[in-house]
């Protein structure tokens, strides 16, 4: 593990930028999508129970004030049955999970599935290695987005990640005029490609969201984007970048991920995801 940033700020810092972004959306988009969020031993609780895409039910952030225990996941997997989440995805840092991890998930049900990196990069190195490298899109130009465009960012941004439009956009949609948050998008001939926000909070930037659609990938879209917002949390005072991405499995190659490594970012640490699922007779 690299010592350039703590598991600690790192989880806090995509815990608090999810939770903000589930929360912050519209008491009708909310209700729909049957959406609620709780906050237990120290991270975010985030249920949406009516997700077709299995995504955005997520317990994470856990391990940096309190001890992971037993009585800690079996109150994260109540709130889930209480109100009746089909399935949600635990995440907790390498460095956070006790000895009897298995134990607990054994009698949970949970079971190990995908991982992700998480990501590190002081800013001045992004802006360092961007300044170096040509990075001059191919027709693509990316700039703070204007609030009037909000609703179609939000589309492109769902579309770019394969995920369904109604209500989904609006949620997404939402964030881009909120404090802490600072939305970008790249444009091709008029039209929104990409899209990328920024969550601030103290000296750390979460980098969320940035997704190129298909139709205008391999043009330098995604890497503007990340320069972009590189540049603002400099301005802002913003001392370090965090981001997450998939891991690669053998044979599989991540874009995303190569182009943070390319402008200087270091995997901090891999993490599993921990899916858990509710029991047939629960549901």
């Amino acid at each position: 593990m690299t010592s350039l940033v703590q598991p600690s700020v790192a989880e806090q810092s995509e815990a608090e930028a999810l939770f903000r972004f589930e929360t912050e959306a519209s008491e009708t988009v909310r209700t729909a999508l049957g959406m609620s969020a709780a906050r237990i031993g120290g991270g975010v609780v985030l249920s949406m129970r009516e997700d077709t895409t299995h995504f955005w039910s997520k317990a994470l952030g856990f391990g940096v004030t309190t001890p992971v225990t037993a009585e800690l996941i079996s109150e994260v997997c109540d709130f889930y049955r209480a109100e009746r989440t089909p399935q949600a995805v635990i995440q907790i840092a390498p460095a956070f999970l006790p000895e009897e991890w298995p134990d607990m998930c054994q009698r949970e049900g949970i079971v190990p599935d995908s991982s992700w990196v998480k990501l590190a990069c002081p800013t001045d190195e992004a802006l360092a290695r961007a300044d170096a490298l040509d990075l001059s899109p191919d027709r693509i130009s990316v700039a703070p987005l204007e609030a009037g465009r909000a609703p179609e960012w939000g589309t492109v941004m769902m579309r770019a990640f394969g995920m369904p439009v109604e209500q989904y956009a609006e949620m997404g949609a939402a964030t881009a005029t909120r404090p802490g948050w600072h939305p970008f998008a790249a444009w091709l001939d008029g039209e929104i490609v990409g899209t990328g926000t920024l969550y601030v909070r103290g000296e750390t930037a979460q980098l969320f969201a940035g997704a190129v659609l298909p139709h205008a990938r391999r043009r330098g879209g995604q890497t503007a984007l990340l320069a972009a917002r590189a540049r603002v949390a400099q301005e802002l005072g913003c001392r370090l970048l965090i981001a997450e991405t998939g891991a690669e499995a053998p044979g599989t190659h991540n874009s995303s991920l190569h182009n943070m490594l390319r402008l200087g970012f270091q995997v901090a640490y891999e993490r599993r995801n921990w899916l858990w699922q509710l029991a047939p007779d629960e549901r």
